[in-house]
């Protein structure tokens, strides 16, 4: 009995350290599902751009600023630089963001299920409601821990002259937090995977998480 105890406690520690090592990366990179319509021309270069507000967008100047400055590093590494002046500016930005809070249906919380001997059941009851299986008793989650946040930012480029679009692109996530000024960084950067390049599709991709202030 004692070998048995001792293998499992073995393989608890060999868990916990996969997951703190997992836990780490997934720290320093953030997945998203990503889409891109378009059509760059071929051999043009990034250019200058320079930020470009809606009417809604210039009653919340604060809030604007903040989005772009969330989605310059982006456009850096997609090989902008930002221009001097809007008015010689190669390209115009519009850039939105949005990020809605959202409970999942009771039903997706696998404690609310039960081994009845055969398969698992769906328990009908309140949420508080304990219910017993072949381990014990289990409980609901926590009512704060099943909220879900769906984080997800937008652009559309167009070239300053002619006012034509050139190149729109959406990314998204969704995490048990809003997120902050990095997350919205990394989402605008996803968002530039494919460029120059689109794919309509939703696909994922995985970029780095940029770094914290002052690092």
């Amino acid at each position: 009995m004692f070998h048995v105890h001792r293998r499992l406690a073995l393989a608890s520690v060999g868990a916990a350290a996969l997951l703190a090592l997992t836990g780490c990366a997934a720290l320093n990179s953030v997945s998203a599902e990503a889409q891109s319509f378009g059509s760059w021309p071929a051999g043009r270069q990034p250019g200058t751009y320079a930020f470009e507000r809606i009417p809604s967008q210039q009653q919340n100047a604060e809030a604007q600023a903040r989005l772009e400055d969330a989605a310059r590093g982006a456009l850096e590494k997609a090989g902008f630089t930002a221009a001097t002046d809007a008015k010689t500016a190669d390209v115009l930005v519009s850039i939105g963001a949005r990020i809605t809070r959202s409970s999942p249906a009771p039903w997706d919380d696998p404690l609310w299920w039960r081994w009845n001997g055969n398969y698992f059941q769906w328990r009908y009851g309140p949420a508080w409601r304990p219910y017993y299986n072949r381990w014990g008793y289990a409980y609901p989650m926590d009512p704060m821990m099943e909220r879900r946040y769906d984080r997800e930012v937008a652009l559309l480029l167009r070239d300053r002259q002619s006012n034509e679009p050139l190149y729109e692109a959406r990314a998204s996530n969704d995490g048990l937090t809003e997120g902050d000024q990095r997350m919205l960084a990394a989402l605008f950067e996803a968002s530039f995977a494919d460029f120059p390049q689109t794919r309509p599709e939703p696909h994922s991709v995985s970029v780095p998480l940029p770094p914290s202030p002052g690092r």
